[in-house]
This record gives structure tokens, C-alpha cells and sequence, in this order.
């Protein structure tokens, strides 16, 4: 269901995000729904609502707080938090680690802002003052270990300029994977171990000695590189010169390259190392960053930004909160369910998936954030709140935007995905799995998309909407599928984010092993129908208003 935490999600929608021509946007509107909002069947939901939503938040929160049957079992893995003298669960080793910097990096947000302003007075080349800002930046958070980035990115151009096209692609797709494995196998190649005189090199690793762990952002931008300087000799194009005649679309930036000479080398590296987004992005095309760097975006305003930031604190804040008054991710890593009912068990899951969207959602509008305050507009990622989804296909588009249209461009077009769309959709979720981890975790995760994927596609083959979309029932046959939808993707996601395989297991097999356990599923069922019904409103609103996220 759709709860109150969606209010601080950024789902305050902008058709900036999605450029659609007017001629589509007029589409939209006349394929609009009449609203349904003040209809008697969504004020028996809006009942509902206000009954159900209240007891998700007291499940979730009775199970894991200090007067849970369990809470011994997980108390040491709480710190002492700021509210109210409450315990935080800063368990999470991802988010705890930007958590405890998160002053650091408001330092360092504050100290490029002021830099940048200094640089451009006396006329600093934006991209010189980017690639000497970053040198100074990568050598703090890893020390010597940025000369083993800088050997790599090195590596990654030379094949740019050795191989033609479909050669130069293969290769750079096989060094980027291998690069991904020794990372993760090696665990950032201590100097030590390559070449024993250079141990001394091992003493000072920066804030983040384990450098390779944000480097499969860079491996993404590599291969943009390559890609987008291998189309620009295929297809010769110039945006400058486009933009003489037209406007420049967010989609022109990204497919129409520039000139060829700023395919070089300073640039290629003011790119790999551009600071707001080094760390974990979102994830700007090679085209795109080029063309920002030469030219402001009317889309980047002083308002806009002070918006965006003040969004941003109120998702941190809410996060605060969640870390405080529930302690789901420290009682989901114990994976103890005895003494906790159906409800509660699924809240803890339910709520851990919230936890898991927050954390990865407010380092991704952190680092957009700076990148806006540095007049670069990087694509949102996470346009809907996690629990306003339906779709595996949809919510997939929306929750890592940016990678997603990463890997339409650069693996799944190139596949020919539309001709094999459930072969390459296996490869695609094989190798999101492998970019994130090499864990077996994530590759069940990554098939367990692709295998949920398939009932969807095959009920819009069935039962396309333009035959079947006229009728009243089509609606709720819709809604039927999208809980089924739901369910199958949180269990998908629990797999790989949260509790894995085998907690995954005992949860399901703790909520089900009491005769309550159906009559739950049952009532929860009932409850996500109603959730949707309200997901197909909001998109049928945004529809009237003529606009359309796709997800």
C-alpha cells in the first residue's frame, strides 16, 4: 500500500524529466480516464486507507523496538541515537558508512561551491578546474590507490583508440567485466602483493581505503566513452551545429556526440572523475556531460535547486526517524521470527524494503544535488515512491533511472533487445547482478526479475488494453495482476537486498506456519488491491494533466 513516506520521495512530479512532444502530450490527455478521486468506490478505499496504514507502521515498530520478545538478540548492533534518547540502527553497513560521513561531505559539497564561484571570476576552464579539484578529492578518500584508477582509465582509452567499432566494443565490454572481477577478488590489489617494494604505498589508503567498491560507477562511464566516441566515428554528428537550427533535447544530448575533437583524453578523464558524481552518481552519458560543460541548462534555476535541496533534508529526516523508531534491518540481519505474528513478521520485511529504497534514494539526491548547485543536471533517479509501483517493467525504469537508461543504450539496444526481449533481458538483470556484487544472492535476484517479468508481459499479450481496455472489469483484472506483481518483487527484492535466500525462506515459512497465516495473506491481498487501484489513479491524474513518466 501506499504510505505516508511517499510524501518525501520527490514525487512531486516534474515533466522536465520525461521530455514527451506536445502532439504526445495532447494524446495523453485524450486518452485520459474521467477522475474517479470522489467516487464512492475510493472513499470506501480512502476507509481503508486510514484503518490499514496506521497498523503497518505499529506492526513494523512493536516487533523490532526495545519491547520485542527478541530485541536482546540484536541490541548490540544499535548506537546511540540524537532523538530523544533513543538507540539508532546504523546497521546497515552501506548506509551507516555515508551516514558517519555525511558531515564530510556536506564540507566537501560546500567547499567545490565556493571554488567553483572563486574559478569562474578569474576564468578557469570548467573542465580544468573538474579535473584539479578531483585529483585533490580522489587522493583524500584513497590515497595512493588512485594511481592504480588512473592506470585503468588509462588502459580503457588505449583500446578506445586501437580497435574499429565492433572489435573496440567487445574488448571494452571483456576488460570492464575482468576489471569488475579482480576488483572484487582482489580487493583493490594491495601494492604489496603486485610488487613487494612498493608496500610502503599500502600506508596511506585514504578515508575509503577500498577503493574498487565505487569504482563500477567508473566502469560504467568507460564503456559510455568508448561507446559514444565509437558511434561519433560510425554516425559523424556535431550538437553544436544542431544547435544553430533547434533546440537540444535531453535525448539529442545523449545520441548526438560533439565535435570529434572533444573526444580526447582531458576530456575523457574530466568525465571518469567529475566529483558530485564519482562516488555513486546518477549516471551521466559521456555526450551529455560534454555538452553541460559547454552550456547552461534552463532547466538548472537557483529555485529549483533550493527546492530540491530542502527535499532532500526532509527524505534524510525521515530516514532519521525510521533508524530510530524501527530497528527492522538489525532484527532482519538476526533473522529470528519466534514470538511475532504474521503482520508483524511481514512488516519487518515490508519496512526493511523501505529502509533499502531510503538509503540508496538519499545518496543518489545528495550527489544530484551538488551536481545542480554545479549547474549539471544529472537524470533523477527513483521518480516513484517505492510503494507506488505495479509493474516489475515500470519499477524497474523508475528506481535506478539513470542505469537503466544506461543499460538500454549501451547493452540492451546493441542486443537487438526488442527481437529477443526475454533472451537479453536474462543477460541485462545477469549482468545488474554482477555490477552490483559477484554474490549468488544478487544473480537470484537478477533471474528473479527476469522470471517475474515474463507473467506480465505475457497478460499484455493476452489481454491487450485496446481490446479489453473499454470494458469495466478490465480494471480490476489489472489490479489483480499488479498485486501478484507486487508480491513477486518484493520477494525478489528481499532476496537481494535484504535477508537473501535462506531468510527469505524462514520468513515466508514463519508467516504461513500458523492457521492465521491464510487469512493474512488474504486480507493483505485485498489491501494491495486497494493500494493499486490508487497507483492507476495517480498515473490516470497525471495523464488528464498530460503527463507521462512511463513507470
Amino acid at each position: 500500500m501506499i504510505n505516508p513516506l511517499c510524501l518525501f520521495s520527490l514525487e512531486v512530479l516534474d515533466t522536465r524529466l520525461i521530455p514527451e512532444s506536445q502532439d504526445k502530450l495532447n494524446q495523453n490527455k485524450r486518452n485520459a480516464t474521467q477522475s474517479r478521486w470522489w467516487t464512492p468506490e475510493f472513499f470506501v478505499y480512502y476507509i481503508i486507507f486510514v484503518a490499514v496504514v496506521p497498523q503497518m507502521f505499529w506492526a513494523a515498530m512493536s516487533a523490532s523496538n526495545e519491547k520485542s520478545v527478541n530485541y536482546h538478540l540484536y541490541e548490540d548492533k544499535l548506537a546511540q541515537g540524537w532523538i530523544l534518547g533513543r538507540k539508532v540502527d546504523n546497521s546497515d553497513a552501506q548506509y551507516g558508512g555515508f551516514r558517519d560521513k555525511l558531515p564530510i561531505l556536506a564540507g566537501a559539497v560546500v567547499l567545490h561551491y565556493v571554488l567553483r564561484r572563486m574559478a569562474n571570476t578569474v576564468r578557469i576552464r570548467r573542465l580544468l578546474f573538474d579535473v584539479g579539484f578531483a585529483a585533490i578529492f580522489l587522493a583524500v578518500l584513497y590515497g595512493f590507490s588512485t594511481v592504480k584508477i588512473l592506470a585503468i582509465y588509462v588502459v580503457n582509452f588505449l583500446i578506445s583508440k586501437s580497435f574499429n567499432k565492433r572489435e573496440g566494443m567487445i574488448v571494452t565490454w571483456i576488460f570492464n567485466i575482468i576489471i569488475l572481477f579482480l576488483n572484487e577478488w582482489y580487493e583493490g590489489y594491495k601494492f604489496g602483493s603486485v610488487i613487494p617494494g612498493l608496500g610502503i604505498l599500502d600506508i596511506y589508503c585514504g578515508l575509503l581505503p577500498r577503493w574498487d567498491v565505487n569504482f563500477n560507477f567508473s566502469v560504467l562511464r568507460m564503456i559510455s566513452y568508448n561507446y559514444d566516441y565509437y558511434e561519433s566515428l560510425a554516425n559523424p554528428s556535431d550538437i553544436e551545429k544542431k544547435q544553430l537550427d533547434d533546440a537540444v533535447s535531453e535525448i539529442d544530448r545523449i545520441s548526438i556526440g560533439p565535435p570529434k575533437a572533444d573526444y580526447n583524453f582531458f576530456n575523457y578523464i574530466a568525465y571518469l572523475v567529475y566529483t558530485p558524481l564519482y562516488i555513486a552518481g546518477p549516471i551521466l552519458t559521456f555526450n551529455d556531460f560534454i555538452y553541460q560543460s559547454k552550456h547552461s541548462l534552463a532547466s538548472v534555476s537557483r529555485k529549483r535547486t533550493l527546492l530540491y535541496g530542502l527535499r532532500v533534508v526532509a527524505c534524510i529526516l525521515v530516514m532519521e526517524w525510521l533508524l530510530h523508531y524501527m530497528y527492522v534491518v538489525a532484527l532482519s540481519s538476526v533473522g529470528v521470527w519466534e514470538g511475532i505474528s504474521p503482520l508483524q513478521i511481514s512488516m519487518v520485511g515490508f519496512f526493511n524494503l523501505k529502509t533499502i529504497w531510503l538509503k540508496l534514494l538519499i545518496p543518489w539526491r545528495f550527489f544530484r544535488l551538488w551536481a545542480l548547485l554545479d549547474e549539471i543536471d544529472p537524470p533523477e533517479n527513483m521518480l516513484r515512491c517505492m510503494s507506488n509501483n505495479y509493474s516489475a517493467s515500470a519499477f524497474w525504469r523508475a528506481w535506478h533511472r539513470s542505469y537503466n537508461r544506461w543499460v538500454i543504450r549501451y547493452l540492451y539496444v546493441p542486443l537487438e533487445g526488442a527481437k529477443h526481449p526475454i533472451r537479453n533481458m536474462f543477460i541485462v538483470f545477469t549482468f545488474v547482478a554482477f555490477w552490483h556484487d559477484i554474490q549468488l544472492r544478487l544473480l537470484a535476484w537478477g533471474w528473479l526479475i527476469t522470471l517475474f517479468v515474463v507473467p506480465e508481459v505475457a497478460a499484455k499479450l493476452v489481454f491487450p488494453a485496446k481490446k479489453w481496455g473499454s470494458r469495466p472489469i478490465y480494471r480490476h483484472m489489472c489490479a489483480i495482476g499488479a498485486v501478484t506483481n507486487i508480491y513477486m518483487m518484493m520477494l525478489a527484492n528481499l532476496v537481494g537486498f535484504a535477508v537473501g535466500l535462506e531468510g527469505l525462506r524462514d520468513m515466508l515459512r514463519d508467516i504461513f506456519s500458523s492457521w492465521t497465516g491464510i487469512p493474512y495473506f488474504l486480507f493483505t491481498s485485498a489491501c494491495l488491491f486497494v493500494g493499486v487501484q490508487i497507483m492507476f489513479e495517480v498515473r490516470a491524474q497525471e495523464a488528464r494533466q498530460g503527463t507521462n513518466l512511463r513507470c
